[in-house]
């Protein structure tokens, strides 16, 4: 299913909060004696009555969903009853040797050794979504979507991934990520559940409970959360599937770029379930946009500007020449990276979109293992997924249709 959008870029959900409550709350409640169970309980039901005051603002948010789920589980686990006090109990710090500084985690939480025992190494795939947005898919298909508001971007056995896309401008068709959900499902004796989640201006350098790694297990730093540049980039590695993910904020809005294995990428109990997919499937064809739809698009807003105030006007208006040179001077090679950077600057006119592309082709080369495919020329809607543009055609043939319809508006 399509999880609904929130009403507003921040949302009203405050699982996060419920979430920091039970942590503060029970950080160290593994090292307790039975004695102290009931204080456990207490604050599993202080926490399951949290989530019940939440729920009508969170019925689209993963992490509500998880953390409900999580709470049954944990009542069960402790034989904690649902009736009683939900006083919070005391805060607990830390004690010595606690899961978050152990170094040590057994071969199974390490996918590349154990795979290496019985087979050839393991063939990994891309993902990426950044910009307007753009997405390119585990196949290396290349599409421009619409895709507003809730959309799940990868759902298999061990993790969920959702995006929430909202209109850059008011009235404009132009829409980028503003909040990132990745759950990570709890992992034999690797790593426990764990919830991350960024937003426009917020992109924590820990995961919603404030830990850094995979929790109490003993394998948990086979997952662990890196901040690279505060504020503006995390790394989480998940060894234990041979994954990893980067997040960055480039001006207000998110990009996304994940490294998988194949076997990882296909782990799926019920893949009829997948069609909403989008790093698998790609976008559906009705959220699909094509060259001629988005030309169309550009021209009716410019049209709009020169006969009234009805739409905004970007914050700098880029002509084709000035946004082919901004973007030249971080892609210096005409692919689908710099034509997504031109798109962006025509239709928001925000130079940080530029910068989105560049980022998001410099993790294509850190996380991309087939080194001749950084690079895509064509034009997924016209070509079958995988297909690379024929032989003598020039990838700037697009530019060529773009200074056409350039010509043809300045007529009008």
């Amino acid at each position: 299913c399509v999880f609904l959008p929130p009403p507003t870029v921040t949302s009203p959900c405050k699982i996060l909060k419920c979430n920091s409550e039970f942590w503060a709350a029970t950080s160290g409640s593994h090292h307790l004696g039975t004695e102290e169970a009931p204080e456990f309980c207490t604050a599993l039901r202080a926490y399951a009555h949290c989530t019940r005051r939440t729920a009508r603002t969170c019925r689209g948010d993963l992490a509500y969903h998880s953390a409900v789920h999580g709470i049954d589980d944990l009542m069960v686990q402790h034989n904690c009853s649902k009736d009683g006090p939900t006083s919070q109990p005391r805060l607990r710090t830390l004690p010595p040797g606690d899961s978050q500084e152990r170094s040590d985690s057994p071969e199974i939480c390490h996918y590349e050794k154990s795979f290496h025992k019985h087979s050839a190494a393991p063939n990994y795939t891309h993902c990426g979504l950044f910009g307007d947005p753009h997405l390119r898919t585990f196949t290396d298909t290349f599409q421009t979507c619409k895709v507003q508001g809730a959309w799940p971007l990868i759902d298999n056995n061990y993790l969920n991934v959702q995006v929430t896309n909202t209109p850059v401008l008011p009235g404009s068709t132009a829409t980028a990520t503003s909040k990132l959900t990745i759950i990570f499902k709890s992992f034999q004796e690797c790593v426990d559940q764990k919830v991350y989640q960024a937003e426009m201006d917020e992109l924590p350098a820990a995961f919603a409970d404030g830990s850094k790694n995979g929790g109490d297990k003993h394998g948990a730093n086979s997952l662990k959360i890196t901040e690279k540049v505060s504020g503006q980039h995390i790394e989480i590695q998940a060894k234990y599937i041979g994954t990893t993910i980067v997040v960055r904020q480039v001006g207000r809005y998110l990009t996304f770029a994940v490294r998988m294995p194949e076997e990882v990428v296909n782990a799926v109990e019920d893949r009829d379930s997948q069609g909403l997919y989008l790093c698998l499937r790609g976008c559906p064809l009705n959220q699909q946009i094509d060259f001629q739809t988005i030309r169309s698009a550009q021209a009716t807003e410019g049209r709009a500007r020169r006969k009234g105030p009805s739409l905004p006007a970007p914050p700098e208006a880029f002509t084709y020449e000035t946004a082919t040179a901004k973007c030249r001077e971080k892609l210096p090679v005409e692919d689908l990276y710099f034509q997504s950077c031109v798109f962006d600057l025509l239709t928001t006119g925000d130079v940080n979109f530029m910068l989105a592309a560049y980022y998001a082709f410099e993790d294509v080369k850190m996380l991309h293992s087939n080194k001749d495919k950084l690079h895509l020329y064509e034009r997924t809607r016209d070509l079958a997924p995988g297909n690379t543009a024929p032989p003598g055609t020039p990838p700037t043939l697009w530019v060529a249709l773009l200074c056409l319809s350039q010509c043809w508006l300045c007529l009008l």
